[in-house]
Parts: structure tokens; C-alpha cells; sequence
């Protein structure tokens, strides 16, 4: 099996998404822990692309920017008032059934 899909999550995702996806071994890092608190989406797509990182977000602004051609290293969107436990089930079959290289420039919809 080639490379495993890592996530980087923006400032929507809930913390509890985070903990239950690492403690399963996912490797995600979060918009805090690349010192992107506050930056433009753009910065946080174009950050996930360069370290080759699926982008999990809530946010529809990056939908539009995937719909307006930007690169992307792909684009996990879960909607607004999903649980921790349906966005970590979504997550974890994604990576399991995807390569890093479907993903490019790709939006799933968890």
C-alpha cells in the first residue's frame, strides 16, 4: 500500500475530531499547530498543499476556492452539525479507500 492520506484541519473542526483521529494513528495537523490561527484561506489551502495534506474543513470558502481552480491537495468538507463521530468515520475511510494522489484536487463531502 503506498502513502497513507494526512489531514490538516482549519479552525472549524472540533478539537474531539483531532483527539480520536490521532489516537487512531492519523496524522493531522491542525491550523494552530502550522501557526496559521487567523490566516486567509488561501494561506491554509496553499499551506495544506505544499506539505501535501488533505484540507478538513466546515467552511464553504474553501469550496470556492476549489470551484475557482486554486491547487489543492484535496478537500475534506463535512457539514456544519455533523458529530465528532460521523467526520472521524468519514475521515478514516477516506484514508483508507483513498491514495494522496486521488485526492489531488479533489473535494469529498463527508
Amino acid at each position: 500500500m503506498g502513502d497513507q492520506i494526512r489531514f490538516q484541519t482549519d479552525e472549524h473542526i472540533q478539537k474531539g475530531v483531532i483527539r480520536a483521529l490521532r489516537a487512531r494513528g492519523v496524522d493531522v495537523l491542525t491550523t494552530s499547530d502550522a501557526g496559521l490561527l487567523g490566516a486567509s484561506d488561501e494561506s491554509q489551502l496553499a499551506h495544506a498543499h505544499r506539505e501535501g495534506r488533505v484540507l478538513v474543513t466546515q467552511d464553504q470558502d474553501f469550496l470556492r476556492l476549489a470551484a475557482a481552480g486554486l491547487a489543492h491537495s484535496g478537500i475534506a468538507y463535512a457539514r456544519v452539525g455533523s458529530s465528532i463521530g460521523e467526520i472521524q468515520y468519514w475521515l478514516l475511510i477516506l484514508r483508507d479507500v483513498m491514495t494522496p494522489e486521488e485526492m489531488e484536487n479533489r473535494v469529498e463531502y463527508l
